[in-house]
């Protein structure tokens, strides 16, 4: 995609923080972090959801290898990963350590809600799936 941010970034076109780089995956510091070192692992090839990469275990198995730099390199309490991907629409790991204890931070949005018997229900839409 010609007007893709990331796409630009693989290319070279547009600077960035480079962290991590193989054959496939390219990995860059956030410029818009929520913590210390918010990295975003990138497929090279443009895809607009993670679960569209053919190597879906794989880019997952990159992101751990990230995320254990991540904790030697910056010493984190803890890493989470996020693909929450609606800002860019190129596939995204969200790769963010904290650290502090995690009754201290809250990585995540509040809570919401759900009936036992509606969590039942959804359970059973995915299972049919898998």
């Amino acid at each position: 995609m010609n007007d893709c941010i990331f796409c630009k970034v693989i290319k070279g076109e547009l600077p960035s923080y480079k962290v991590y780089e193989d054959d496939l995956f390219i990995g860059i510091l956030d410029i818009f972090p929520n913590r210390k070192g918010h990295t975003l692992l990138i497929p090279k090839k443009h895809y607009l959801w993670v679960n569209d990469v053919p190597e879906f275990g794989l880019y997952f198995e990159t992101a751990k290898k990230v995320a254990g730099a991540m904790e030697k390199g910056l010493q984190t309490t803890f890493i989470h990963y996020l693909t929450y991907g609606f800002h860019v629409s190129h596939a995204h790991i969200h790769i963010i350590p904290h650290y502090v204890t995690i009754d201290k931070e809250t990585p995540f949005p509040k809570e919401i809600k759900v009936p036992k018997n509606e969590m039942e229900e959804i359970a059973e839409k995915i299972r049919k799936f898998v």
